[in-house]
């Protein structure tokens, strides 16, 4: 069997599973949507106890909002529920819990499941990976810019921010109008929202509690994209030797999560079976894990070893993995040397 046939029989082979089933999508919304507002309202009754307390409920109602964002993205992918009209509904309400808009969140993520780990078509949708040739080439400035970038402390200390505030609350240039107009909606009701809650519980209590469930909810989540496409042995090429299916299965992780961080994190530790068939919702990604055999032999990250990504820096693609900077000063050296050797007739 060829390459290509055996990735249609993968892919035949999860198929079964790309249907969502409306009982189970409501059963999610109501034990993801009604505890996140439940613990949000305890945090802010604890405010009168103890702040340490309000924190600790905070970040459970944190884990509710990462939850409730995987109810968001599966509505990106129209596998939420059959119905587009109703994905688009629930996924622009999602959207305005979690601070996402809908119909630009979802165009930039379809066009990173299009282009994952393809080395020509980087830059949407994707953390920002250079390879280690183009590292040694840059510029001071350009490498200044992407080590902070890459640096834990920016990465997921100031990108919850930077997401929640600026890049979600724009639309792109040439951005049609419906998208335009989907995010002026998601930000004309969170606006509305946050209003109300200032009205309601003043605006330091609404800062108190919502700044920390947001924070935290925002930099797991940013882990969470980070830890599934940045481990040792990815899978990047150039557009000529990229395959969709190998990409999936070999530069999306198996996230191995205990399961109660599982069931928090929506399954989408499964990030392999996601990647290969995005209309897989997330209640049935598990599933097609199990019994889908070439699946359960993909690269696999548990919570004790994903933190060793952090040490991953640059793409090496001769090596065909990640490295560290350490990598760019070598071949920076080589290729001096290289370069310094008298030519031979």
């Amino acid at each position: 069997m060829t390459v290509q046939n055996q990735q249609k029989a993968l892919k035949k082979q999860v198929a079964p599973y790309e249907k969502s089933e409306t009982k189970k999508s409501i059963i999610q919304i109501v034990n993801t949507v009604i505890p996140f507002f439940g613990f949000w309202f305890l945090a802010y009754k604890a405010l009168s106890v103890s702040y340490l307390l309000t924190l600790a409920l905070a970040v459970i109602a944190a884990g509710f909002m990462i939850r409730t964002f995987i109810i968001f993205h599966d509505c990106c992918h129209h596998s939420f529920f059959r119905s587009r009209k109703v994905n688009k509904i629930v996924g622009t309400i999602t959207g305005v819990i979690t601070f996402f808009p809908y119909s630009q969140w979802g165009r930039d993520h379809n066009i990173h499941h299009a282009t994952s780990g393809n080395l020509d078509k980087r830059g949407t949708g994707d953390i920002w990976v250079m390879t280690v040739e183009e590292y040694a080439a840059a510029s001071p400035m350009l490498k200044l810019g992407y080590r902070l970038y890459r640096n834990p402390l920016v990465m997921f200390g100031v990108g919850p921010i930077w997401l929640v505030l600026i890049k979600n609350r724009f639309n792109r240039r040439d951005a049609r109008m419906p998208e335009k107009m989907n995010t002026w909606l998601t930000n004309a009701l969170i606006v509305g929202v946050s209003a109300l809650l200032i009205w309601a519980i003043g605006w330091k209590a609404f800062v108190m509690v919502q700044g920390p469930v947001a924070f935290v909810a925002g930099a797991l989540g940013i882990w969470l994209f980070y830890i599934q496409h940045t481990f040792e042995d990815s899978y990047f090429e150039h557009d000529k030797e990229w395959e969709y299916v190998l990409a999936a299965v070999e530069g999306s992780s198996y996230y191995k999560l205990p399961k109660i961080l599982q069931w928090v994190t929506g399954n989408i530790g499964f990030h392999h079976v996601h990647h290969l068939a995005p209309r897989v919702p997330n209640y049935k990604l598990e599933e097609a894990h199990k019994n889908t055999e070439p699946l359960q032999h993909v690269p696999t990250v548990t919570l004790s070893t994903s933190f060793e990504s952090l040490k991953y820096r640059l793409w090496d693609e001769e090596k065909k993995r990640f490295v560290g900077y350490s990598a760019a000063k070598a071949f920076a050296k080589k290729s001096s040397r290289m370069n310094m050797k008298p030519k031979t007739e």
